[in-house]
């Protein structure tokens, strides 16, 4: 397949897989940690498969776009290495539903956020759902999306 094929496939599934790849390798990574390595990536994955599945060369290529069509392979190997299903870079509908989580993560990776839903352990129902009503208050006042995280009026 040329590249010019590949683009134009790529860019049928909306987000490219370099884009795609990307937001997972920064959400995954703990906060206040510099995020992995090409080198830290294959060497992780290649553990993992006990053998050379992937080099570090290859992972750059996926990262910066370069490279837009990797096997099956390299696609479960890179999702599970993140955490997620192979079908994220697959599936836009299930994109879309693992993007929700990473933003719940990264939103959670702010020490504030954390503290927070921390804090709220152990409040009754009601209680948990006028802090929600409030923080939808202050969302509002700021003017930020109202439904940032997929939550809508739902208790959290």
């Amino acid at each position: 397949m040329s590249d010019e094929a590949e683009q134009s496939t790529e860019e049928l599934g909306g987000r490219s897989l370099a884009a795609k790849l990307e937001r997972l390798l920064r959400v995954t990574t703990p906060a206040g940690q510099k995020g992995p390595s090409n080198e830290d990536v294959a060497t992780a994955i290649n553990i993992a498969a006990g053998e050379k599945t992937i080099s570090a060369t290859y992972v750059w290529q996926l990262r910066t776009g370069r490279k837009t069509n990797p096997t099956m392979r390299h696609l479960e190997a890179l999702a599970q290495y993140c955490g997620v299903s192979a079908a994220y870079f697959l599936s836009d509908e299930e994109s879309a539903k693992i993007d929700d989580q990473l933003a719940l993560l990264d939103a959670l990776k702010q020490s504030d956020a954390q503290n927070i839903a921390l804090r709220s352990t152990g409040l009754s129902e009601s209680s948990r759902r006028a802090v929600s009503n409030m923080i939808d208050q202050l969302r509002k006042l700021e003017g930020l999306a109202d439904d940032e995280f997929g939550q809508g009026d739902t208790p959290r």
